[in-house]
């Protein structure tokens, strides 16, 4: 949990920073950089929710939604776990 706790912080955050050097100066480098990171944690979010125990076939599709996946499985397994 903390693994896909820290890969969607990082998606997020990645996708925050992209998108503000889109609308703003446009740094190809920034780009270049956190692109890669971005995809990588996207793909961590879809791997570690398919791996994670309990998880189910709702919670697996909501990971593949680029960018908030993350946030709403954190959310999903939140509520699970209070019930």
């Amino acid at each position: 949990m903390r693994a896909l706790r820290i890969a969607a912080t990082i998606e997020i955050a990645s996708l925050a920073i992209l998108l503000g050097n889109l609308f703003t100066v446009h740094w190809p480098p920034v780009a270049s950089l956190l692109g890669p990171i971005h995809g990588c944690c996207y793909l961590a979010v879809v791997a570690l929710t398919a791996r994670t125990p309990g998880a189910t076939t709702r919670t697996k599709l909501l990971a593949l939604i680029p960018a908030i996946g993350g946030l709403l499985v954190l959310r999903r397994q939140a509520v699970a776990q209070s019930n």
